[in-house]
C-alpha cells in the first residue's frame, strides 16, 4: 500500500515510499516453514490423532501470525517527500509522525554485519521540536535513505531562498509603462527623438 497522494501539500512530491525491510517478515515465515514441516512429518509418521491436532493448531497459528505481520508490513510506510519525513503505521487505526525537513538537524544510520549483508538497518533522526529524537528500525538501505534525506534538505533550503529572493525582487515595469517613462524623459529633454525612437522600438520588439 503506497502513501496516499491526497495527503500531500500543494507542489509536494514523494521521493521515497518504503515499507519495512523483508526481515520484518522473517520470524513468522520461519515459523510457518517449521510448522508445515512438522505437520508433514506428523502425517507421514502416522502419529496419534491428538499430536496431529496439536501440530495442525501450530500450523494455523503460524500462518495467522505471518498474515498479521504481512498486513502490518503493508500498512507501514517510511516516506521522504520534498517537504517532510513521514512515518505511518497501523492496520485498523493509523498513527503517524511528520518531521518537516527544515527541522531536521542530524540523521544517523547504523547497520550490523548481518544487516549489511541483507541491506537493512536503523535510522535515528534528531530534529528541533518536541519530538527531538526518533528511531526507525528495519529500514531498507539506511545509508542511501540518509543521503536522500540530506539531499532533499538541501533542495528544500534552496527553494526557500528562491522564494525569498522572488518576494523581495521588484517586478520589472510593463513595456507600456517603460515607454511612458521614456516619453517623459524625451519631454524633459533627457532623451533625443532618435534615442527615444530607438529605445521604444527595442521595447516593442520584446512584446
Amino acid at each position: 500500500m503506497t502513501f496516499p497522494r491526497r495527503l500531500l501539500n500543494n507542489e509536494e512530491e514523494v521521493v521515497l515510499d518504503l515499507h519495512p525491510h523483508w526481515i520484518f517478515l522473517g520470524l513468522p515465515l520461519v515459523a510457518v516453514v517449521v510448522a508445515v514441516v512438522a505437520g508433514i512429518a506428523a502425517v507421514v509418521a502416522d502419529v496419534h490423532a491428538i499430536i496431529r491436532a496439536v501440530v495442525g493448531v501450530l500450523v494455523l497459528a503460524a500462518v495467522l501470525w505471518f498474515l498479521w505481520r504481512w498486513v502490518r508490513w503493508v500498512t507501514t510506510n517510511f516516506v521522504v517527500t520534498t517537504d517532510r519525513l513521514i512515518y505511518r503505521h497501523g492496520v485498523l487505526s493509523k498513527h503517524g509522525i511528520e518531521i518537516p525537513l527544515e527541522r531536521v538537524n542530524t540523521v544517523f544510520s547504523s547497520q550490523g554485519v548481518w544487516e549489511r549483508l541483507i541491506g537493512a538497518g536503523n535510522l535515528v533522526i534528531e530534529s528541533a521540536g518536541e519530538m527531538g529524537r526518533q528511531s526507525f528500525t528495519n529500514v531498507r538501505k539506511p545509508a542511501a535513505v540518509q543521503n536522500e534525506i540530506y539531499r532533499q534538505m538541501e533542495d528544500n533550503e534552496n527553494r526557500k531562498y528562491d522564494r525569498i529572493r522572488a518576494s523581495v525582487t521588484p517586478a520589472e515595469p510593463s513595456i507600456p509603462a517603460q515607454i511612458r517613462e521614456l516619453d517623459e524623459l524625451r519631454k524633459q529633454g533627457v532623451l533625443t527623438e532618435e534615442e527615444f525612437d530607438l529605445k521604444k522600438q527595442q521595447l516593442l520588439d520584446r512584446m
